[in-house]
């Protein structure tokens, strides 16, 4: 970490959407960003059935993701990242309460917020830190935060998965940007000036709050939130790409992603 900003290495990333399941489908889809749709299921094939059943389409994608990022590795902190997270679950579970049925033990604890990395963690008995963020349109930018802080304490690598989906209906009317399903995951280490030779080119990122947007500045992203891309997919696409830069105006500041190596 470094004042004004942090900067990390990514030395491993996997993504998963239903249609979008290789590297290749994924570097068409960031020349080219779509809307993604479908409803299919990540197989998750790495984890027990027992444990895989309990996890719902949205928690599978994030398992996924996780899984092949991270490829047989133990001890490694995660940070789970989701504005929504598993809303659709609560949702049920409200409906159940509004018609006095009796709650699912199991729906309920797996509507918490950190369901995916509590799942994640039991089935690979990795006692591993594990945080679940959630922190509206900068969420990523607060878990990429909180992820180069556990580099700077001490974590040789941390994984950071990034995730989201379909908002239930009774909440579209209320959505600001084209939500859609879609899970990635980066595994980051320090990107100190000994260790950036060993890194691919291209995968050293910086990301520095560039400060308060103008009033002109902030009008005009109210205007454009309902049809941008989720945060993720927005991040995802500029890695992706390898643009040399991504500006993003979010609730009034300006936050600045650089391709540094």
């Amino acid at each position: 970490m470094k004042l004004g900003g942090v900067r990390f290495s990514i030395v491993a990333d996997a993504a998963w959407a239903p249609g979008l399941d290789t590297a290749a489908a994924w570097l068409a889809w960031a020349s080219h960003p779509y809307v993604i749709t479908g409803n299919g299921e990540a197989a998750v094939s790495a984890m027990p059935a027992m444990l895989r059943r309990r996890a719902g389409a949205m928690g599978k994608m994030a398992l996924e993701a996780a899984y092949r990022c991270l490829d047989g590795k133990a001890d490694v902190p995660t940070v789970f990242c989701s504005r929504h997270g598993e809303c659709v679950r609560s949702v049920e579970l409200l409906a159940d309460l509004a018609q006095e049925q009796p709650l699912s033990p199991t729906s309920f604890s797996l509507s918490v917020h950190n369901a995916a990395a509590g799942l994640f963690s039991i089935a690979r008995q990795d006692q591993a830190s594990h945080a679940a963020l959630a922190a509206g349109h900068s969420g990523v930018e607060h878990a990429v935060i909180e992820a180069c802080g556990l580099l700077a304490d001490g974590a040789a690598e941390v994984l950071l998965v990034v995730y989201d989906g379909f908002l239930p209906e009774i909440f579209e009317e209320y959505q600001d940007c084209r939500e859609q399903p879609f899970a990635w995951a980066w595994l980051i280490q320090s990107a100190q000036a000994e260790q950036l030779a060993s890194v691919e080119s291209g995968s050293t990122i910086s990301l520095s709050w560039c400060g308060q947007a103008g009033d002109e500045m902030d009008a005009m992203e109210q205007e454009s939130d309902s049809g941008r891309q989720p945060a993720g997919l927005e991040v995802l696409a500029f890695y992706l790409r390898q643009d040399p830069e991504l500006v993003r105006t979010i609730d009034g500041r300006r936050w600045c992603w650089r391709r540094l190596a």
